[in-house]
């Protein structure tokens, strides 16, 4: 009996473990070579990121002078996060233009 219990044990890690690293391979959609293409050459623009991110902070403000708390904080949260998006940009160009980054 205990035999057949961990022989049963056995068998369902297996057959899960299978599943698991399976099924997120299938479930990907496939990615063409022009999406690869498209994904690499995109830039970002400093000069217009900088200018949303402006506006997002004057945005915040005034919101805040209006009682609009938690409205303010969704824009300054979304400002920070172009901030971040915008800081990686320009780390992955500087170091993308070394010819061994490290």
């Amino acid at each position: 009996m205990t035999k057949r219990l961990s022989a049963l044990a056995v068998s369902a890690i297996i057959a899960g473990g299978f599943l698991v690293t399976s099924v997120p391979a299938h479930a990907a959609a496939p990615a063409g070579g022009g999406a690869v293409v498209a994904k690499a050459a995109t830039r970002c623009d400093p000069r217009e990121m900088r200018q949303q991110i402006a506006r997002l902070k004057t945005k915040a403000a005034q919101l805040r002078r209006l009682g609009e708390d938690a409205a303010a904080r969704r824009a300054l949260s979304q400002a920070a996060a172009l901030q971040k998006r915008l800081d990686a940009c320009q780390k992955a160009e500087r170091e993308q233009s070394k010819p061994f980054p490290g």
